[in-house]
């Protein structure tokens, strides 16, 4: 067997190639991410010996699953462009420059409120989607609007789509571990797995809270300085009054909801909260700087702040409609996320049973039992009906088309650009998601099933797992400081705080355990990890590229979110090191 520390070299490698590519070489994702996947097949092939039909089964199953993120891209820009034809984004800019010209506060209101509110409901790569091409609409140069949004979607993501990933993310990898302490009695006062999730929200918004006061104030500051006319972190600072209102707006209900209520809602009603008084609070001038902030001159803008999707220079715009059927597709889209990602209404469960389209035993690997264990299957499916970017997305592009009265020949054209910018994040997600698989497949290599199950073999470490456990094995007792970047590091590989849940969850509990830590707390900033980790990860960058033109830029985006990354998991890691000196909370 390979050295675990050699494994994890060799697991890390692929994302390296990556890094130097993109962010070194400057080439973009679409040529990177396939060198990456082939370097990952061939480390799977050679250090973890898997045969080369699992590798390929593994793949073509990263492939399916990246459709189901194409399909989400496709509509988000199919939005865009939808609304641009018809009018309706240049109503919005007016209905904007109305409550306030400041790009600012237009930032705060669009990227930190509204991103939260979408993330909150649907989660996956949704908000940045969203948000960037409505922040490019209003004038932002597409580069800051991409790592504006970027960094924004990071502390609602723990409770998105409606606790999916604290739920279904540590459903998936604790059940088991947690129903077991449940059943020994050994922690009397934790006495059913809904009470350990409610836990694990408790204390996450311990760890988001502070950042989501800092994050508003840094980013605005960031984007100034690298995006703004005097290149100057202070007029970005200027605006820190209502940085703090627009937190105070967004954080109260958030903490109030995970305490009373539970992880489902804390985003998704706490950004709907704060989103109804900020606008209210901007119209009035509330927290308002004095001076009006905007990018200035696109003239005098760099020429790598910009892409292949432009919007009309006028500073004075019009209104084609009324503010109210402008902001409907929006408006639509939200009631139809939040009515289809909620258990009680009926129809989530309606949506997910039908339209499936699923693949079952790629290149025949079925589930096989190892020890009472079923492992193997690679299987995956298509809920065409359930992924955002059919419903609401594409249904709401035909409605838009027919509420704003749009020409025939510009709805369709709106569907047939669309469709051309599809290629390049089409290859880009392709090979990132195939990666993603090899990735969690590395930990079963069907070759070995009979002497595993007679107990002579062991299956090697997962590359994901193989990194995690020589990080922890080096770091011992500082592991609180660090947690949260193992939780980073799965969103950037697997491009979900949920699949990272499922992927180290189980890991960072036994790491809790066995260094004698507050597991609740160490689980946590795992959560809380996952959720920041969603700046860097190469799905979402990839995505948010697409849908404001940035065709090749991955690279530069991700040189600019790297950096409030590293500020977030600093902050998380203090909190997480004083809430177990404080021995706060239920501790098992």
């Amino acid at each position: 067997m390979e050295n675990i520390t050699t494994l994890a070299v060799v697991a890390f490698l692929p994302i390296l190639v990556a890094l130097v590519l993109m962010v070194g070489m400057r080439m973009g994702a679409m040529k990177a991410m396939p060198i990456s996947w082939l370097v990952c097949a061939v480390s799977a092939l050679i250090f973890w010996k898997l045969p080369v039909s699992y590798i390929a089964a593994l793949s073509i199953q990263g492939v399916i699953s990246a459709v189901g993120v194409l399909i989400i891209v496709f509509g988000a820009l199919l939005i865009l462009h939808t609304m641009q034809y018809s009018g309706g984004m240049e109503t919005i800019q007016y209905g904007m420059q109305t409550i306030s010209r400041d790009m600012r506060i237009q930032a705060i209101i669009i990227g930190y409120m509204f991103g939260a509110f979408i993330e909150g409901a649907a989660g996956f790569g949704t908000p940045a989607a969203l948000a960037a091409p409505l922040l490019l609409s209003l004038g932002f140069p597409p580069l800051a609007s991409a790592v504006l949004c970027l960094i924004f979607n990071s502390f609602p993501v723990t409770f998105g789509a409606v606790g999916t990933p604290i739920i279904v993310g540590f459903g998936a990898s604790l059940k088991g571990a947690v129903e077991a302490l449940i059943s020994s009695g050994t922690v009397p006062a934790l006495t059913s797995l809904d009470q350990f999730y409610k836990i694990i929200g408790e204390n996450v918004t311990l760890m988001h809270g502070p950042m989501a006061f800092i994050l508003p104030i840094f980013t605005l500051g960031f984007i100034t300085r690298f995006f703004g006319p005097n290149r100057s972190w202070k007029d970005g600072f200027a605006a820190w009054k209502f940085c703090v209102f627009a937190a105070f707006s967004f954080v109260v209900p958030y903490i109030f909801l995970a305490w009373v209520v539970g992880p489902e809602i804390p985003s998704l009603v706490g950004a709907l909260i704060g989103l109804g008084i900020i606008v209210t609070g901007a119209k009035k001038g509330f927290c308002v700087p004095e001076d009006v902030w905007t990018f200035g001159d696109p003239g005098k803008w760099e020429k790598d702040w910009t892409g292949d999707i432009s919007f009309s220079e006028k500073t004075e715009m019009k209104a084609h409609m009324s503010q109210f059927m402008a902001w409907l597709p929006y408006v639509i889209i939200g009631l139809i996320l939040v009515v289809t990602r909620i258990d009680a209404l009926g129809l989530k469960g309606w949506l997910n049973a039908h339209g499936v389209v699923s693949f079952n035993e790629i290149l025949g690997y079925g589930a096989v039992d190892v020890a009472g264990k079923k492992m193997g299957a690679v299987n995956d499916s298509l809920k065409l009906l359930y992924l955002p970017g059919t419903i609401p997305f594409m249904l709401v592009a035909l409605l838009t088309a027919v509420m704003h009265k749009m020409p025939a020949d510009k709805a369709i054209k709106a569907w047939k650009d669309t469709a051309i910018k599809m290629k390049a994040a089409t290859i880009s997600l392709c090979a990132s998601v195939a990666l993603v698989k090899i990735f969690q497949g590395s930990g079963f290599n069907p070759d070995m099933v009979a002497q595993v199950a007679g107990g002579t073999a062991k299956f090697l470490p997962s590359m994901p797992m193989a990194m995690a456990t020589t990080i922890a094995s080096v770091l011992g007792p500082i592991w609180p400081m660090f947690a949260s970047y193992v939780g980073g590091l799965g969103a950037f590989i697997t491009g979900s705080n949920t699949v990272s849940d499922m992927l180290f969850g189980l890991f960072q509990w036994d790491v809790a355990g066995s260094l004698k830590l507050s597991r609740p707390i160490i689980v946590a900033a795992q959560a809380a990890g996952g959720a920041m980790g969603n700046m860097i990860c190469i799905h979402n960058i990839v995505a948010v590229c697409t849908v404001v033109g940035l065709l090749n830029r991955e690279g530069d985006i991700l040189k600019k979110t790297f950096w409030p990354f590293l500020l977030y998991g600093v902050v998380v890691g203090i909190i997480a090191w004083v809430l177990i000196g404080m021995n706060f909370g239920l501790q098992f």
